[in-house]
Formats: structure tokens, C-alpha cells, sequence
């Protein structure tokens, strides 16, 4: 079974050579890379073609032009040739066995595969496991993904993508968060309770930038709303959608009773 790393990469060589490390030492062989390239303004781009052009499992493209990361991760996709996809950002790494993981708790029952992650410093030295990934009721209308539940190392089949809208390209952040919502609403997943992915934490990352924080939060709430269109819900908790200013803020407020508290802990 091919499983396709899929990379959506920008300026970032100074990270890559690790995260390209972990992949080389996967325990599971049967993989491709595939890298797309956002127009990186330094050397990146070429660097990466340096170093890789003696591995035949790397395909490397490049955007015409700097369209960001929701377009880049979708040609990621539209490249992949794999059965199996997963996307690991080029400032992160996979503990060694994470394919292996991963592929061996795939089923005809599930269309994707998601594991604990590690969050690191800046060296990339593990702090804490990421306490809130658990598993999670299949079918339930009502998730949101608002705890972050559903996260990194998050996989997917490419068929059960193909079945969605996919992933829009216009946005700039909560493309993952998209994703999830997109193929829950397709199909079972699959928890794996072992830290399969290291997070780098950093000034410079997408999620940590303050300058980003206020267009991702944007972004979030956007990705909210759109799924509730797509679920055909027009209330949350007897609010109308349209009323609300900041979904992510008010359903982690409406879920966040001690009986939510413990339902997210027990089912």
C-alpha cells in the first residue's frame, strides 16, 4: 500500500533536512514524497532539490506564483499517487515507525488514521504529548473539532478526499481543520493513542506568528460556518449561525460544561 507524505513547503530548508531524516528512516519503505513549493523567496527550493535528486521517491513542483498554503496542499494532494495520505509540514518529523503505525490501523471500516503528536521547542526536544487528541464519536453532527481532538498525525484514503469538496485553496490557515471537518462528515475515524509526530513550536511558524493570529482565527471561524452550511445547520445551542461572531470561542464556551467535559472523556 502507498502511502503519500505530502509537504507544502515555503522557505523552510532550514528544517527540512530533519524532517527529510525522519522520512528516510521510516520503518515502512513504501512511500512517496511529494513537496510542493510556494514560490520560496530564498534558496529553499533549490537546496531541496539538492539534496533529494538521488531519492526517486521525492517529486518536487513548484507553484507558478506564491498562492499560499491552501492551494499548495491541494495540488499536494492532486500530485499524490498514494492510497493512503498524510500531510507532514517541512518544520516537523515523524518518529520512525509512524508509517508503519498508521498503515497497519487502516480497515475497510475507517477513511482516516490520526495518533497523538508531540509538542517540541524550537530544537525540536519534545516538552509534553498534545493532552486534548482522543478519540472520537463517529457521525455526530454536532463535532466541530473546537478541542483539537483531531489532529496531527492525521492520514486519510485519497478516495474518501475525492468524495468531498476538497480543500480550499483560498484559505490562508485552518486548511487542516477544513480538511477534518470535510471527511468526518464521509466516514469512521480511527484514533491511534501513541505519539507518532513531533511539532516544532516556534516565532516563526504559521500557527505561532502573532502578526497570523488574528487571519487564522478569522480563517477558523469561516471554516465553522462553512461546515455548518454543508450539515445544513442553521442553530447552535438556540443561537442562529449567522448571529454568531466567533464560533471557534462560542462552542468551546457551550462545550466546556462539566458535562461536555466529561462526554469528550468517555465517549
Amino acid at each position: 500500500m502507498l502511502f503519500s507524505i505530502l509537504i507544502a513547503h515555503y522557505n523552510n530548508y532550514q528544517y527540512f533536512t530533519e524532517c527529510y531524516d525522519s522520512i528516510l528512516k521510516q520503518t515502512y519503505q513504501d512511500y512517496e514524497v511529494i513537496l510542493v513549493d510556494d514560490c520560496s523567496v530564498d534558496d529553499s527550493y533549490q537546496k531541496i532539490i539538492d539534496l533529494t535528486k538521488d531519492d526517486p521517491k521525492v517529486k518536487i513542483f513548484r507553484n507558478n506564483e506564491n498562492r499560499g498554503v491552501g492551494l499548495t496542499k491541494k495540488r499536494c494532494i492532486e500530485f499524490a499517487s498514494g492510497e493512503i495520505c498524510g500531510f507532514v509540514d517541512p518544520d516537523d518529523t515523524l518518529v520512525e515507525n509512524a508509517l508503519q503505525v498508521i498503515i497497519e490501523n487502516y480497515g475497510k471500516n475507517n477513511i482516516a488514521v490520526y495518533s497523538q503528536f508531540y509538542e517540541c521547542d524550537a530544537k525540536l526536544q519534545p516538552v509534553k504529548v498534545f493532552p486534548h487528541s482522543r478519540s472520537v464519536k463517529n457521525g455526530d453532527k454536532n463535532f466541530f473539532n473546537v478541542f483539537f481532538e483531531v489532529t496531527h498525525f492525521f492520514t486519510f484514503k485519497k478516495e474518501a478526499y475525492y468524495k468531498t469538496s476538497g480543500i480550499n485553496e483560498n484559505l490562508t490557515s485552518a486548511v487542516d481543520q477544513d480538511l477534518y471537518l470535510k471527511l468526518y462528515e464521509i466516514g469512521n475515524f480511527k484514533f491511534v493513542k501513541i505519539p507518532l509526530y513531533f511539532y516544532r513550536i516556534h516565532d516563526k511558524g504559521v500557527s505561532q506568528e502573532s502578526s497570523k493570529k488574528e487571519k487564522l482565527h478569522k480563517n477558523w471561524h469561516q471554516t465553522i460556518f462553512d461546515t455548518a452550511n454543508r450539515r445544513n445547520i442553521k442553530y447552535l445551542y438556540g443561537k442562529k449561525i449567522s448571529e454568531i461572531e466567533n464560533l471557534p470561542v462560542f462552542l468551546k464556551t457551550k462545550q466546556n460544561s462539566i458535562l461536555k467535559k466529561i462526554q469528550r472523556k468517555f465517549f
